[in-house]
Parts: C-alpha cells; structure tokens; sequence
C-alpha cells in the first residue's frame, strides 16, 4: 500500500465517524489548550522578570571591589566561612592588578572608577544643587551601554555627563513658602560652577571653584537616572585637593573596576576567576540565571498539569480506537482476503490515532492563543490600573507569550500522544486472524 493510498484511507475512515472523532478530538483540544495556556503564562512572567532585572545593569558587567583583610587592615575582624577565625589576604585594584584582570580569558575590557569622597555643589544662574561623582576614563559610559538623549557620552577634561532626571535636583537657595518653585533648568551644554568644599582643622569652610560643561544627558535606565559622571582625572584632581595630598594609585589602588566580558554565558566562568584570584565582585548574572532556572521549572510544573487532561484525552482514542476494531472486524478481514499485510492494518489504524491527536493539537493551538490573547488584555489593563493608582512601573507590552516553538511542540505531543494510544488497539486489529474475522458478527 502506497503512503498516498495510506493518507487517502485514513482520511476516509476518519470522516466516516466525524462525530466519535469530533468527541474524542475535543479531549486532545482541552489538554493541548490547556498546556499552550500556561505554558505561555509561565513564559511571559519570564520574560517580564528578566526585563526587569536588566534594569540593574548589563549582563556583561562586573562590578570588582578591594578586599581588606588581615592584621591591621581596615577590613575589621575577619571570620571565615565555618565561622573560624582567619586571615584573608589584602586585594587592592592597584594598575598592576587592572592588568591582571584584563588577562582573563573572556575579559574585552577593565577600567577603574573612583568616587569623588568630598563636598560639592553644582550652580547654574540661581539654582544649586549638592554633588557627588563619579570619574571613570574616556570612553567607559560607552563600554557600559549607556546612551545618550542630548549630547554624547564622551567625556572630556572639564565635562560631565548627568543622568535624566538629575536636572530635577536643583532648587532655589532663596525660595520662599508661597512662591511657585522654579522649573528644572534645562542644563545641556551649559557651564556650571561646582564647588568643591573641604574644612580646615578650626571647622572653617574652604571652597575651591572648578567650571564644567553638560556635555551629554543619559537616557533614563532607572540605574543612572540621577548620576554624575566625570572624567576620572578630573575626579582624582578633586580627591587630591580635598585630602592635601597626591593619590598614588600604585599604594592605595582604585575604589572600584568595571570588568567588561564579551559574551553572557562567559560571566559565570569570570565572576568565579575574580573570586578566585582574591578580590570581592557582583553581577547581576547569577540573579538572572537564578530566576530562568526557576522559570524553566515553573513551565515543566505548568506544562505537566496540562498533560494531564492530554493523558486523560489519551484513554478516550484508545477507547475510540478499541471500539472501530469491534465495528470494523469484518471490515479487517476483507482487507486481509484482498491482500492487506499486518503492516498495513497496523498502519491505518495507527495512521486513524494520530490523525485523530493532530486534529485535536490543531484546534488545542488555536483554542490556546486565542484564550491567551484574552487573557494577556485582562492582565495588561488590571496591571495598568494598579500601576495608575500605586504609582508602580508601567505594565508589561505582554503578559502571556506564546511562541512558535510551543506551538510546534504542543502539535508534535499531542499527535504523539494519539499515536500511543492507538497502538494497542492496532496491534489487536493487525494480529486479527482473517477467517475468524470475516465469521464475526
């Protein structure tokens, strides 16, 4: 029999009994709809997770600190893991130890970054501000993925680059109740004055004046919204006249290193390096990682309790199936007199199941999206209320994705799943002895 043939005869078997089919499809299409709906679920909570998390940084970051340890250090007492106590070896990100840093393999780039310690104010016409920063080389904003929405990130001697709402942080030092409060100024390649502050031993303020131009503001990420950025030399400047003293970074290393790594999947690996070699880190990839292993979960459990109701549709073809050998034995028997093989009969039947599970997959897939389509503007419209009346985050763009591979893979189980379920039965009707069958009644 030719698989043309084969098709042609299922076909027809299948649209003799539409109503048997239809019932024992509709089984197939509550679990497949079933395990497409929260499935889809599961994946979209993932996807808003991971979106929300990547508001704490690149993935590709590191964040490198020094460790203090010892005898005499300024790290206090050290305790070890087991609650012993022990001695932990100084790590101080000196330039010797960036370099070291940057010869781990997966490592595109490491840059310090130093904090201004000191006193500050920021001035512009009659508004002030109070100022910290943060200096960093040329060209890190850019290695760091911030971007732009005036100006550039490119720092220079005597620029700065603020966050989006910074310019929100000014006030009038001469305000007074009853007046309307000045607007945020718009800032963006202005100069301002920072005044950068220190006290002598009698308490008397000393103010030293610096001129620096709004080079670039950020785009709002919700990290850096507020931030200064200097250039790295114009903060040690600051730091050296604030400490009456000259830095050397060779002795007393950087407050902090940025370790840029070239792939994701590489930061585990690096991170564990960093560790390993002495010194303190943090990257927001481990917490990522943490809650995709727990999504994955969550989809297994979501999905399992769909297949369920497919486990349970399975009995009904199996029992459809069971039921066409008894009507059909006859038929069976004809089919071998003529000249059908085992193989064969083994194959319309088993052919009839699984048509029988993708037809029910099909109508599950569609009965699932469009359940899930529902459900993603119920979900959408509660959080966007909740978010207008809390003042929470925005809602999500999608609160239910159904993607191709779950469609494809929802169809592929289902069918398999009818294919199962009729071997049985097939094998009943393929084993029939021809004589005994063209007798039955």
């Amino acid at each position: 029999m030719g698989i043309f043939d084969l098709i042609s005869l299922i076909l027809d078997n299948l649209n003799r009994r539409k109503g048997r089919v239809g019932l024992t499809a509709v089984g197939v299409i509550i679990g497949t709809a079933a395990v497409v709906i929260l499935v889809s679920l599961a994946i979209g909570l993932q996807a808003n997770a991971t979106a929300q998390l990547a508001g704490i940084g690149d993935l590709t970051l590191i964040n490198v600190i020094p460790t203090y340890g010892g005898e005499g250090d300024p790290g206090g007492p050290i305790i070890s893991i087991d609650g012993a106590p022990g001695n932990i070896e100084t790590k101080l990100l000196t330039p010797d130890a960036l370099e070291e840093l940057r010869t781990l393999p997966g490592v595109q780039d490491v840059f310090p970054r130093e904090y201004f310690y000191g006193e500050a104010r920021l001035k512009y016409q009659r508004l002030e501000t109070w100022a910290g920063g943060t200096g960093v080389p040329p060209g890190a904003l850019k290695t760091m993925g911030l971007i732009a929405q005036q100006g550039d990130v490119e720092l220079e001697k005597g620029t700065i680059v603020i966050g989006s709402n910074f310019n929100t942080t000014f006030f009038d030092p001469n305000f007074r109740p009853g007046k309307e409060p000045p607007p945020p100024p718009d800032v963006y390649n202005q100069q301002l004055r920072l005044e950068i502050i220190k006290y002598d031993p009698d308490g008397n303020q000393i103010i030293k004046n610096y001129q620096v131009r709004v080079k670039g503001i950020l785009q709002s990420n919700g990290r850096d919204d507020w931030a200064i950025y200097m250039l790295l030399d114009d903060v040690t400047t600051y730091n050296e006249w604030v400490n009456g003293q000259r830095i050397n970074r060779n002795k007393t290393g950087y407050n902090e290193a940025v370790v840029k790594v070239d792939d994701p999947k590489n930061v585990k690996p690096v991170y564990d390096a960093i560790l390993a070699l002495g010194y303190q880190a943090f990257s927001p990839q481990p917490y990522v990682e943490g809650i995709n292993s727990f999504f994955t979960i969550l989809q297994v459990i979501f999905g399992g309790v769909g297949a369920i109701a497919l486990l349970v549709a399975a009995i009904g073809i199996a029992n459809t199936m069971a039921m066409a050998i008894l009507e059909r034995t006859r038929e069976i028997g004809l089919m071998k007199a003529l000249g059908a093989t085992n193989r064969d009969i083994l194959s319309v039947f088993l052919g009839e199941a699984a048509g029988i599970g993708f037809l029910g997959g099909l109508g599950g897939i569609t009965v699932g999206w469009l359940v899930g389509e529902m459900l993603d503007v119920l979900v959408v419209a509660y959080l966007a209320g909740q978010a207008v009346q809390q003042g929470g985050p925005p809602p999500p763009e999608s609160a239910v994705i159904t993607p191709l591979w779950l469609a494809g893979f929802a169809l592929f189980f289902a069918t398999i799943i009818g294919f199962l379920s009729g071997l049985y039965p097939a094998l009943r009707a393929a084993t029939l002895v021809p004589i005994n069958a063209l007798k039955y009644e």
